[in-house]
């Protein structure tokens, strides 16, 4: 499987492995497709979808049903990366799906970050609160979140950052490491503390850190530039060394766009 795909998809594998009991996090595995849903934000496509559909086995008819069955009820995307068996986005289409906006895939070499100057400065959180704490306001998603996103910073594979503003956590950013693939994600600032470059910081952070792990190659991700104008964040993976790998289509489940 091609890096960008394998350190997402082993990243959201071990992310909803980490989800607190009653959360209402599940996930499912279908002939080496991973299916995401997340009962408390049923509308947020992050994390509702599947992901590896068609790249390690055939997806099936009977397949393709479960998937979509697991997924009823939420506001979902099916990535069909440019390497899935031919077909697949078609056969998607004449289920009902439509195709929605792409996610643009990066990678770039575990070596040599770029330098960053920013007014807050980053540490890697052993902990998890201050991370947590971060990311919940950044992402501006309830506070019950906050214990799943603390229990990373324990986890084997996780590496959780925090860019503090004196000592108030400002920004949040996390490095899973999947054999020589460094996947970073889970990158958010508390609104009233952006624009002070802590995302760049936390990139250039994460990157050290990938290389120090025995990574070879970093991947991320972001929505791809809409009318051609990139957003913030494609403009931060760019400055951090990261080169686009390709579009990645998304088609929208025919339940949430009914």
């Amino acid at each position: 499987m091609n890096p960008v795909e394998l350190g997402e998809l082993e990243a959201f594998r071990d992310l909803y492995a980490a989800a607190p009991p009653g959360l209402g996090a599940r996930s499912k595995e279908l002939g080496g497709a991973l299916c995401l849903r997340l009962e408390p934000l049923p509308a947020v496509t992050m994390f509702n979808r599947v992901l590896g559909l068609g790249l390690e086995a055939p997806a099936t008819d009977g397949l393709l049903d479960e998937a979509l069955e697991f997924l009823r009820g939420v506001q979902a995307y099916v990535a069909v990366a440019p390497e899935a068996e031919p077909g697949l986005a078609a056969r998607l289409e004449a289920r009902g799906l439509r195709r929605d906006r792409g996610w643009t895939k990066f990678s770039r070499p575990a070596t040599g970050p770029h330098d960053v100057g920013s007014e807050l400065r980053v540490e890697r959180d052993g902990r998890g609160d201050a991370f947590a704490e971060a990311a919940q306001r950044g992402f501006e998603v309830p506070e019950l979140f906050r214990a799943w996103l603390a229990s990373l910073a324990g986890r084997e594979g996780w590496q959780c950052f925090v860019a503090y503003d004196g000592d108030a956590p400002a920004a949040a950013g996390a490095l899973y490491v999947a054999g020589t693939v460094g996947w970073v994600g889970i990158g958010a600032t508390v609104p009233a503390q952006r624009g002070k470059g802590g995302q760049g910081a936390l990139l250039a952070a994460r990157i050290r850190a990938a290389g120090e792990a025995g990574c070879e190659v970093v991947v991320t991700e972001t929505g791809a530039p809409v009318d051609g104008q990139p957003n913030g964040s494609y403009r931060n993976i760019l400055r951090a060394g990261f080169e686009p790998a390709y579009v990645r289509a998304n088609y929208l489940a025919a339940t949430a766009a009914s």
